[in-house]
């Protein structure tokens, strides 16, 4: 499967919204957007990542290089996720205890940092 992406702003945060597999194949698509906008002044981010069936390492690694890309500009970068099998990545890898996990894209909206 491949990996749509699309964004829109919510507040006073961007979504981006991540559907299908992010792999060693798609996860540059996913780098590229996270660094535009954050060149665009984009530094409160949510990823919205209800859609995504596949996550690997290399996903891992992008959002990573995302959270520190706004950190150095005082923001922030919240996931979106509810589905199980992609949260037990978070956790396993113990990034569930770095980023902010939320249930609904609502929620990290809401969400004071």
């Amino acid at each position: 499967m491949d990996l749509s992406l699309s964004t829109r702003v919510q507040g006073d945060r961007t979504v981006i919204d991540v559907a299908g597999e992010v792999d060693v194949y798609t996860a540059p698509k996913l780098r590229e957007t996270l660094i535009e906008l954050v060149a665009q002044g984009s530094y409160h981010l949510v990823v919205n990542m209800e859609e995504v069936e596949f996550l690997d390492s290399t996903g891992l690694g992008v959002l990573v290089g995302g959270l520190k890309r706004v950190r150095a500009h005082d923001g922030s970068l919240r996931l979106v996720c509810s589905q199980e099998r992609i949260l037990k990545i978070f956790r396993v890898t113990g990034l569930a205890k770095v980023f902010p996990i939320h249930d609904s894209v609502e929620d990290a909206v809401a969400a004071t940092d």
